[in-house]
């Protein structure tokens, strides 16, 4: 590779935009190619963007051999099958998440990585959150006491969507599980590892798609209650608590700015804001890892996405959430 790490995009939807714009606020980082299924769509986000090149199919960007990363921002369900394409032509992959729709499909992408020696993360972006990063570290040093419960969710009001729209179409695995609901499952995950028992109930829209999902984990010593939904809206805080002390995370807290730390009735804010959006961070650590040759991240590595697919598989069954394609 040379200074700058070439990137490509394939799927040019918002979340694309929103990774681009970030995108270009890393200095070594460059975007060289764009693709979309729509050859005019690729057209127009590529003249936003001033990138020479486009494409109407991903072949033809994974064909690219100036392109060196590929960041997968296509639907979801479609995920396993378009990064494992591109890392059968020698591309290293970020996956927009959920990395897939089932751990059978994250190990088969694990798979495709280790084979191809290219290196594969999932675009966990909290992950890399500053405030994301200082809370675990806080808790890892036991500065809130033995950690006894987290409460979080994340929820948008949908139900006014298009029926045939990705959030309301279970052929595109809609719903608001895989969507929304992985986040505060990812930061039960982060903090507390992997549930002892999960208990899970879901609604549904007369679509099939499921648009309200609670959760309890529980773990040795602690409880988490988690929340996703399509139904309402809510004001998305994220509360860790331990024995000595708590941590409340202001809202959109899966790109929070900050958070509070409270100690026996005394308050202290942490100020953490991102850089752009926040994108910039699993960015940055793409590159590190790149220049390490590794193959995966060690803050978010195969490991994590496939446990964290693995939870989302029992919440699924637990709830009663399939998708119209599932045999």
């Amino acid at each position: 590779m040379g200074k700058k790490v070439k990137w490509g995009i394939v799927g040019l939807g918002k979340i694309a935009k929103l990774f681009v714009d970030d995108l270009l606020l890393v200095k070594d980082a460059e975007l060289i190619a764009v693709a979309s299924t729509n050859s005019e769509r690729a057209k127009v986000f590529a003249q936003e963007y001033g990138v020479n090149s486009y494409y109407g199919s991903y072949l033809e960007l994974f064909n690219n051999k100036e392109v060196d990363v590929v960041y997968v921002a296509t639907l979801h369900h479609t995920h396993a099958k378009v990064s494992i394409a591109a890392m059968d032509h020698k591309k290293h992959v970020l996956c927009e998440k959920p990395v897939a729709i089932s751990a059978l499909e994250a190990k088969q992408m694990i798979a495709s990585s280790i084979r191809n020696k290219v290196f594969f993360m999932e675009a966990f972006w909290s992950r890399f959150n500053p405030t994301i990063k200082k809370t675990k570290e806080l808790v890892d040093a036991g500065a809130l006491g033995r950690l006894r419960y987290i409460s979080a969710e994340f929820t948008f009001y949908k139900l006014d969507e298009d029926p045939k729209s990705r959030a309301l179409n279970i052929d595109l695995a809609g719903g608001s599980l895989l969507d929304m609901g992985v986040y505060p499952i990812f930061l039960s995950y982060l903090l507390l590892g992997k549930p002892a028992e999960i208990l899970a109930r879901s609604k549904f829209h007369w679509t099939g798609a499921e648009i309200q999902t609670s959760m309890i984990f529980n773990y040795k010593d602690a409880q988490a209650m988690l929340y996703s939904g399509f139904s309402n809206d809510t004001d998305m805080k994220a509360k860790i608590c331990g024995e000595d002390a708590e941590i409340y995370v202001a809202p959109i807290w899966h790109e929070a700015q900050g958070f509070t730390l409270v100690n026996n009735g005394k308050e202290r804010l942490y100020k953490l804001p991102t850089k752009g959006k926040g994108f910039t961070y699993e960015i940055c650590e793409v590159h590190k890892c790149l220049q390490n040759g590794k193959l995966e991240s060690s803050l978010w590595s195969h490991q994590n996405s496939l446990e964290l697919m693995n939870i989302v598989d029992e919440v699924r069954k637990k709830a009663g959430i399939r998708f119209s394609f599932e045999s």
